[in-house]
């Protein structure tokens, strides 16, 4: 009977032990917490809404990692004009943003799950028409008047 007591105990270390360990050791974290490089438009969105307001705002794009080259100005690739950036498709996805963006109306992009509506649909129109492969739409700055 004693014996059995000693190895219930034992095994009741060893398994506090274990949990001891799993729980101080650190965690392996090396997923990043934004998968892809920020792609900051470099020129702003000035924008008539539909209300009747307007909107002035900055946009970036989270870029897959095999699009990042593409975006930083590989080689020997053409100057893009002022105002503009080094993502090759840029004009195209200006054009969706100010799309998007016209069609909505200032409570929309005051609203924080109305700005998430717009960012999707920025994100959707852009996978399904140009060749940028983007995970993500950021709009960094939002003004309304």
């Amino acid at each position: 009977m004693r014996k059995n007591i000693v190895i219930i105990a034992l095994a009741v270390v060893i398994v506090g032990a274990g949990v001891g360990y799993k729980m101080t050791r650190p965690r392996d974290n090396t997923r990043p917490k934004v998968d892809g490089t920020v792609y900051v438009l470099p020129k702003d969105f000035l924008v008539n809404l539909r209300d009747g307001r307007y909107a002035k705002l900055d946009v970036a794009l989270v870029l897959d990692h095999s699009q990042s080259t593409a975006a930083a100005g590989g080689e020997g690739g053409a100057t893009p004009p002022d105002g503009f950036g080094t993502l090759p498709e840029e004009a195209v996805v200006r054009d969706i943003v100010t799309d998007v963006v016209t069609g909505s109306n200032g409570d929309t992009l005051i609203d924080a799950a109305g700005r998430e509506r717009i960012k999707q649909e920025i994100l959707d129109r852009i996978r399904r028409t140009t060749d940028v492969r983007t995970n993500d739409v950021l709009l960094t700055d939002v003004a309304v008047q």
